[in-house]
């Protein structure tokens, strides 16, 4: 862990410079209290300059305020082609990301704020980064997110096709766009062969995240769900979803890259659905450089399906719209897997910023389309893996 040092009543001191977004240690930080003015703070942080605050809590979280309303009236660049747009926006995006978190508090050993009229974030703090192991300093942005994200847990998000509310961890990605999870609650499962009686009687989720997925298809009748994922936050999320719903003799979730051993009926992947490489984990759930996980899943599908399986590919038209990958290259990516389509569902995003015209990449949202691919082995498996 890096530290961060800084000088204060004339004595050089230092701590621990924690960042889940892997943000580097500011290399010049400055003591700042509630007689720091916006503009200053907003002029310091352009310049690399970090401010550890000392004041009182509500008073920082007014003052990020308004640094954000002076990184807003830059705008957002517009680009030539779609995908000169988005590049340029994340970039601006990251700019503002990395401005907007020098603005610094300081976590006791206990996580405790020692900041006036701060929140206790000892839970939230805890369910985010572990057990507390010693003092740290933070940026209040993160901090914030922390704080939202154990609201979120604790609320939980509704699922209609769960009739139930699902609760995510800190850095899994959320079930909130629910038409993903619509497709899959409404797809006809794949016909069972002559021998194997009167339905799917085993399915993958691959790359669970809170397990949603994995529900949502034992409570359309699969048997038995093996429930996939490497990141240590999703896995216990999901395995406290599944014991929330008391699935937890039909659900496994295991830690694989992608695959477990085996073949089943049923095999479902929603990748993220940006070929893009993620600057931080929380991002993971979106971008997928190279499109790894896409690829990993059609190249590997074919001998992971049982006889008469199919393998359900969630995947948003996003890239397709934005320049990143046109849909030829998916379609001869399926090809080249030995796997055939068989059938496909469509629907529109319902989200808000697909409507929001001030949006730099609004023709792109506008004219989003996340669809379930159903798809086949072009071969029959010779023998289990």
């Amino acid at each position: 862990m890096s530290e961060i040092r800084w000088f204060e009543a004339g004595t050089e001191r230092s701590a621990p410079w924690h960042s889940e977004n892997g943000m580097s240690a500011p290399r010049r930080v400055v003591v700042a209290d509630d007689r720091m003015r916006a503009d200053t703070a907003y002029r310091l942080a352009c310049e690399g300059t970090a401010m550890l605050w000392r004041g009182d809590f509500h008073n920082a979280r007014q003052l990020l305020k308004a640094m954000s309303r002076r990184a807003d009236r830059k705008g957002l660049p517009q680009g030539a082609t779609p995908a000169e747009a988005f590049h340029l926006h994340r970039r601006a995006r990251g700019r503002r990301a990395r401005t907007l978190s020098m603005l610094l508090v300081p976590l006791e050993h206990d996580y405790t704020l020692a900041l006036r009229r701060s929140p206790d974030v000892r839970r939230a703090c805890t369910e985010a980064y572990g057990p507390p192991e010693r003092p740290s300093v933070v940026a209040l942005r993160e901090l914030l997110g922390v704080i939202g994200s154990s609201q979120w847990r604790r609320k939980g998000v509704e699922v209609p096709a769960l009739g139930a509310r699902l609760r995510p961890h800190y850095g899994v990605f959320s079930p909130v766009r629910g038409e993903y999870v619509d497709l899959v609650a409404q797809a006809p499962l794949p016909l069972p062969t002559v021998d194997r009686g009167a339905g799917p009687r085993t399915a993958f989720d691959l790359g669970t995240g809170t397990g949603v997925l994995a529900a949502v298809l034992v409570h359309r009748g699969i048997e038995r769900v093996v429930a996939t994922d490497t990141n240590p936050r999703a896995l216990a999320c999901a395995r406290e979803n599944v014991r929330r719903l008391d699935m937890a003799r039909r659900i496994e979730v295991v830690n694989a890259d992608l695959f477990p051993p085996g073949r089943a009926d049923l095999v479902v992947c929603n990748p993220p659905w940006i070929p893009a490489r993620p600057t931080s984990s929380i991002e993971q759930g979106v971008y997928d450089p190279d499109s790894r996980m896409l690829h990993g899943f059609l190249y590997g599908l074919a001998d992971h399906l049982a006889p008469g399986g199919e393998g359900w590919l969630i995947l948003s038209d996003l890239a397709e719209h934005l320049g990143l990958r046109p849909r030829r290259e998916l379609l001869a990516t399926i090809a080249a897997a030995g796997l055939r389509v068989v059938g496909k569902l469509d629907v529109r995003p319902r989200h808000p910023r697909a409507s929001d015209a001030t949006d730099p990449l609004h023709a792109a949202r506008s004219a989003e389309v996340t669809s379930l691919w159903r798809l086949a082995a072009a071969r029959t498996p010779t023998s289990a893996s």
